[in-house]
C-alpha cells in the first residue's frame, strides 16, 4: 500500500487546505511518478549598486508549464552597513524566508491531512554569518551561515507531542531544508551579451 493511500478520511477543507484536492494530489502523483517532476524559475536583473529584481512568472510541473496568477517581483539589496540601498531583503534573507516559508507550508499541509485544527503557527528564523571569508579577510572562513535555527510556536487542537510530531514530518519533507541541510550540485554559466 503507497504512503498515499493510508490515513484518508473524507472531509473537506481544513485550516484553509483543500484536503480532498491534496489527497487526490498524491493519488494522482501516486499512480504516475513523472507527475512529480517540477522545475522553478528565477529571472534576476541588477539594477545599482547590491540592489537587484527578482521576477517569477513559469514554472514546470504535473507534467506542464504553468504560470503564475501574477508575475511576482521581489527586490533584494544590502543594507547600508553592507554598502547597499536597503531596497530590499538581504539574499541570506530569503533563504531563511523559504525555509520558514516551507516549513510553515508543511505543518499546514500535514495538520489538515490528519484533522487537526491549526490556530497559529508563527516561527522565528535567525542565522549566523561571518563575513570574513565573504570579505576575502580569511579564506578558511565559512562563506555561508554557520548555523541557522528555528524556533515554532504552535497553537492547535492537539497535544505538544503531537504538534512536534507535525513539526519534525514538515522538516523531513522540506525540499528547502533538504537543499539547506544537504549538498545540492549548482551549475553557473556565463553568457556574453
Amino acid at each position: 500500500m503507497s504512503q498515499a493511500t493510508i490515513d484518508k478520511p473524507a472531509r473537506g477543507p481544513l485550516n484553509g487546505v483543500d484536503v480532498p484536492t491534496l489527497f487526490a494530489t498524491l493519488d494522482a502523483v501516486d499512480a504516475n511518478r513523472e507527475l512529480a517532476q517540477f522545475r522553478f524559475r528565477a529571472t534576476n536583473k541588477w539594477v545599482a549598486g547590491t540592489h537587484s529584481q527578482n521576477t517569477l512568472t513559469t514554472y514546470y510541473g504535473a507534467g506542464s508549464e504553468h504560470e503564475h496568477e501574477n508575475t511576482i517581483v521581489v527586490d533584494a539589496d544590502h543594507p547600508p552597513v553592507l554598502v547597499g540601498a536597503d531596497k530590499g531583503a538581504v539574499p541570506v534573507e530569503f533563504l531563511l524566508m523559504g525555509l520558514a516559508s516551507c516549513l510553515t507550508a508543511g505543518i499546514g499541509n500535514i495538520a489538515a491531512a490528519r484533522g487537526i485544527t491549526l490556530h497559529s503557527v508563527e516561527s522565528h528564523v535567525e542565522g549566523d554569518l561571518d563575513l570574513q571569508g565573504i570579505l576575502g579577510l580569511d579564506n578558511s572562513m565559512r562563506r555561508g551561515f554557520s548555523k541557522i535555527r528555528v524556533d515554532f510556536d504552535v497553537k492547535a487542537d492537539a497535544d505538544e507531542e503531537t504538534i512536534r510530531k507535525l513539526v519534525e514530518q514538515s522538516r523531513n519533507r522540506s525540499a528547502v531544508f533538504c537543499s539547506i541541510a544537504n549538498p545540492t550540485p549548482i551549475e553557473i554559466t556565463v553568457n556574453e551579451k
